[in-house]
């Protein structure tokens, strides 16, 4: 009598899969419920953040099922084009209502949420459970400075109004060059992105990496046709829950007695990046520091690069030709101390908890600071 040895394959829908999808079709519903019975406002949002969450972890879950078929490559332009998907529509929808300060403080709380509060805590996580760990510094180094080139560019308007330059009377104008500036370094970056060759994977860049990713990779398999389905009917999602969120957002703001700058920095921004922030610190306590340096930091280089830059272009459809780039002086600061604070702990390719708990610190007093708006 011999023995199999054969693996056997995971079965399509995992447990996690299942939980998402329950919890999406809830909440959704809820959110819908109360949105067109008009009922309690701060219910409404909680719910709708909570559905909009879900969307994203199934967008992000669909993309996974096409790079199996599409690999790594064309994965990674898969999730830059779709992974802030659900986060580009509470900003539109925001912007279409007028709520140019949610707007900009999300914006900015975005990379202050990724580059301090997920990059600290992944720290914290990884560096409790494995001590001092290692990623690869010249893949760090490389992300680090794009990421402080993009906050650097992205702001020029803010400069030239707060130092009452001739261009401060232009701050549209000059929000407009930017933007197109920050795409187009996006499309040159595409082509460096599709040629790095799988040894640059930052993956791989470690045996500890390497392993314990290949103990993440098992997974259910989708088939194609499920995959491209599910992220149509997520995207789709997506928009009507995000137009429900940024309804209920005013009214719940005037109830918690929170203001917009507030809520659009701490509330909006984490909840838009929820998903992605979770899987940031899972790779951390799975000891993949590299991935999850990667994955942290790709997300607001991506919002400088992509996002910030779509909002400005279509605010002139969206019925607000006036919007801008221009941020507080706060906010301003905020978002470059936070570029530079995140080079800085990156930088020498290895990291220690309490680098996080420092990183964690410095988010939670801008935080506070801007409680009073």
């Amino acid at each position: 009598m011999t023995t199999s040895h054969a693996t056997t394959a995971p079965p399509m829908w995992t447990r996690r899969d299942l939980i998402t999808i329950a919890v999406t079709l809830v909440a959704g519903a809820a959110a819908a419920a109360l949105h067109f019975g008009n009922g309690n406002a701060v219910a409404g949002f909680l719910l709708s953040a909570a559905a909009l969450a879900a969307l994203a972890s199934l967008v992000g879950r669909s993309v996974e099922a096409l790079g199996d078929r599409l690999g790594a490559k064309a994965t990674g332009l898969l999730q830059t084009a779709l992974g802030n998907l659900p986060e580009l529509f509470v900003i539109l929808f925001a912007l279409k209502a007028g709520l140019f300060d949610v707007v900009k403080a999300t914006l900015v709380g975005s990379i202050l949420a990724n580059a301090l509060l997920v990059l600290g805590a992944a720290i914290v996580v990884g560096g409790l459970k494995h001590g001092r760990q290692r990623f690869a510094a010249d893949d760090s180094r490389t992300l680090g400075l794009m990421f402080t080139l993009a906050v650097f560019i992205l702001a020029v308007p803010s400069l030239t109004a707060a130092l009452h330059t001739p261009a401060a009377s232009h701050e549209r104008t000059v929000s407009i060059v930017v933007s197109i500036i920050m795409l187009a370094l996006f499309a040159l970056s595409l082509p460096a992105t599709m040629l790095r060759s799988e040894k640059h994977n930052p993956i791989a860049a470690n045996a500890e990496s390497a392993a314990a990713a290949s103990k993440a990779a098992v997974h259910g398999e989708w088939p194609l046709a499920l995959a491209i389905g599910m992220l149509a009917a997520t995207g789709a999602g997506a928009a009507f829950v995000s137009d429900w969120f940024v309804e209920a957002l005013q009214p719940a703001m005037d109830a918690a007695g929170i203001n917009q700058v507030f809520a659009g920095l701490v509330i909006v921004a984490i909840a838009g990046n929820a998903v992605e922030n979770v899987v940031g610190i899972q790779l951390a306590a799975k000891n993949q520091m590299d991935f999850a340096i990667q994955v942290i930091l790709q997300s607001p280089v991506q919002i400088a690069l992509t996002v910030a830059p779509i909002v400005v272009l279509a605010a002139g459809f969206l019925g607000q030709p006036t919007f801008d780039l221009v941020l507080s002086p706060l906010l301003l600061a905020s978002m470059m101390m936070s570029a530079l604070v995140a080079v800085l702990v990156t930088f020498d390719g290895e990291s220690h908890w309490f680098e996080g708990a420092v990183l964690i610190a410095l988010y939670i007093a801008i935080a506070t600071s801007f409680w009073w708006g």
